[in-house]
């Protein structure tokens, strides 16, 4: 038998004595996960319910790769390997598990009186009312940096009362940030970002559970961060992040609102789960150089409050369900003409992270990718240009 580590997601660690990781053994994962459950009764239980096979809201990695993509339960392992279980709708920390197997959702009772009085422009909505204010006020929303796009962001979900906020940004505040980045001030210069901005936040709103993130979003946690959100909101400044944000998305099944801005101009669209990705619409990255980045071609700091606040506003809609998402859309604005366009996004049937054929199936070294010429490193983005030429042609 191999010897492997096992990855323990932060809802299931009450049934390993809240140890993020733990030693099994087997031939395959469905060996490993049987020997787990030897160690810690109940654990099987837990992932599978009371089905044999993997459910739906649980995903199963073996060195970061999806057993869906391999040989499921049946896939090899071999020692030194690491198997992740993670559920694609984890719940919030400290919750006893659920019956179905997953820990369940935080849930808001009756608001108090404070909460009424706070959220009442909400709560006379129609489309909002008291029912939907709990949605809100249940919702997890992790937000990839906390700069010009996430500060407006930020900011506007707290004032909706949502309930638990991430922040994942590792820079700190310099005060060149401050001509857009609304969630910090003269008197943050030089600490953390993610500090300033919980700080702000909960000025803004002391009920808000904000968690920081004090660390740059890689491969190796990815999977481990967004797993314990709701909702995933991207406002990252460089190709690298936002591909890794979009395929890890697109792993746990999570819904990505994703925003970018430069000089007078913004983008904004949504991802739903298996309905499309940031692939389909740009399969590889552009060169570098080609694109400049806001530091150094600048960006108007004002456009950041509409772009944002646009994210901001499809987060909310997804939550209560109402209207139409720009899912399948991409929002483009043009600030110097003050003008909306719309181009539609079709699922690209070659994409290869959510086509019928993936190349992508793991999460990969994003900075190597989108990085330099052409190497051995960058064999999938070959393919993915390889592919978008043939898709024009």
């Amino acid at each position: 038998m191999a010897a492997v580590s096992v990855y323990i997601p932060t809802p299931f660690r009450k049934m390993t004595g809240n140890r993020q990781k733990v030693s099994a053994e087997g031939t395959d994962v469905g060996e490993v996960l049987t020997n787990l459950d030897k160690q810690f009764p109940g654990f099987r239980a837990l992932v599978f319910g009371s089905g044999t096979d993997v459910p739906a809201h649980i995903n199963i990695y073996v060195n970061k790769q999806e057993i869906s993509s391999l040989q499921g339960v049946l896939t090899k392992v071999n020692d030194g390997d690491e198997v992740a279980v993670i559920p694609a709708l984890a719940g919030g920390s400290g919750d006893e598990p659920g019956s179905n197997g997953t820990a369940p959702k935080k849930h808001i009772g009756a608001l108090t009186g404070e909460q009424v009085n706070r959220y009442s422009r909400h709560i006379i909505m129609p489309q909002v009312g008291p029912s939907g204010q709990r949605k809100i006020m249940e919702s997890s929303i992790l937000i990839i940096g906390a700069g010009g796009l996430g500060s407006p962001i930020a900011v506007y979900l707290a004032l909706a009362g949502i309930g638990k906020i991430g922040i994942v940004d590792f820079d700190t505040v310099d005060i060149s940030n401050l001509q857009r980045q609304i969630l910090h001030q003269n008197d943050d210069l030089g600490k953390h970002k993610a500090d300033s901005a919980k700080e702000t936040i909960n000025a803004y709103n002391p009920d808000v559970e904000v968690i920081t993130h004090k660390m740059p979003i890689t491969s190796d946690n990815a999977l481990e961060i967004i797993s314990g959100y709701d909702y995933v909101v991207n406002g990252a400044d460089n190709f690298a992040a936002r591909y890794l944000v979009n395929d890890t998305c697109f792993f746990l099944k999570k819904p990505l609102i994703d925003g970018s801005i430069l000089l007078f101009d913004g983008q904004v669209t949504v991802y739903l789960p298996d309905q499309g990705c940031y692939r389909c619409l740009y399969p590889a990255p552009p060169p570098p150089g080609m694109v400049p980045s806001c530091a150094e071609a600048g960006v108007l700091g004002a456009l950041c409050g509409t772009v944002g606040t646009i994210q901001a506003t499809e987060v909310l809609k997804l939550i209560l369900g109402v209207g139409d998402s720009l899912h399948g859309r991409l929002l483009l604005y043009d600030a110097l003409a003050m003008e909306f366009r719309q181009v539609r996004i079709r699922k690209d049937p070659n994409c290869v992270l959510c086509g019928p054929n993936p190349t992508v199936t793991a999460l990969i070294d994003y900075d190597a990718w989108c990085g330099g010429a052409f190497g051995d490193h960058n064999e999938e983005q070959q393919k993915a240009v390889d592919a978008a030429k043939a898709l024009k042609a």
